[in-house]
């Protein structure tokens, strides 16, 4: 599976505008003929919108209308999965979501980002509302999970998706840079860390596209990277600029590492003994 993770910079509010930009480098990606697209958090708006949610926030089908005209204009005639993160809109409610599409066939699957970070300079709980289901799907390659950003940062999420089947996890993340002590920013550093223990721990493949550019005086990183399912990682993108990310996904290399490592079936045996304590722990 040829996989893009496309490093993508927005103009803040400006829908139209990256949505034609999005076209544009879709049709640069043409002759690498990407299977699977992967656009990081909040791609087509940019991310510290506040109040601005409402005026921007699309249906699941305004998502999927908007990228299919950008598709067609790049030119493309083979299909294409796209994933990308969006300000979601259903009746009176407002999400920070991320859409699996399968071009110019359907939407396959919507997640809505369950950990919303209202602290340092992160205020989305004030302007958006909780996600509440994790769960995996399946692609036309394989079965997939979706987690964005903080989501990802929580170990029982990526668990869950691994012991639903997942072989894949796609992580849109728009993460600020903080923390310049060493060679890359610490949040880089830090996503690195987490990246490499899931997958070397449920045997997956982590797929991370991350924001870049500056929004309100704050500089959104890059560094998307992917990890192989032995914890390794395979590529990875610059810092502070835009660019396309390509590696080719082999998921026949799961189920040997998988039989190397049984780390996910031994979860997936002693989970049922630790149910009591999982609920005495959350329920007073």
């Amino acid at each position: 599976m040829r996989h893009v993770l496309l490093q993508f910079k927005p103009e803040k509010g400006r829908f139209k505008e990256n949505l034609a930009r999005l076209s544009g480098h879709l049709a640069s990606l043409r002759p690498l003929r990407p299977q699977v697209v992967v656009l990081p958090e909040a791609a087509l708006t940019g991310y510290f919108l506040q109040g601005g949610v409402r005026e921007l926030a699309l249906t699941g089908e305004e998502l999927y209308e908007a990228v299919l005209s950008a598709y067609r204009g790049a030119g493309l005639e083979e299909a294409l999965d796209l994933v990308v993160g969006f300000y979601e809109r259903d009746g009176g409610a407002y999400y920070n979501s991320a859409a699996y599409l399968e071009l110019p066939h359907r939407i396959v699957h919507v997640h809505r980002k369950v950990f919303l970070p209202t602290y340092g300079v992160f205020d989305e709980e004030r302007y958006l509302a909780r996600g509440s289901r994790i769960a995996a799907f399946n692609t036309r390659f394989g079965r997939a999970g979706l987690l964005i950003c903080e989501d990802f940062w929580h170990s029982l999420t990526s668990a869950i998706l691994a012991l639903d089947g997942a072989q894949i996890l796609y992580v849109p993340s728009a993460s600020p840079a903080r923390g310049f002590y060493g060679k890359v920013p610490d949040n880089v550093a830090r996503w690195r860390v987490l990246a490499q223990s899931v997958a070397g721990e449920h045997g997956v493949y982590v797929l991370l596209s991350s924001l870049v550019g500056f929004e309100g005086g704050k500089g959104m990183s890059g560094g998307s990277l992917a990890v192989g399912p032995e914890g390794r990682i395979l590529a990875e993108g610059p810092l502070f600029e835009e660019a396309a990310v390509v590696l080719d996904v082999d998921l026949d290399r799961i189920p040997p590492v998988r039989y190397d490592s049984p780390l996910l079936s031994d979860l997936r045996a002693t989970l049922p003994l630790l149910l009591d304590d999982l609920k005495r722990v959350v329920e007073p």
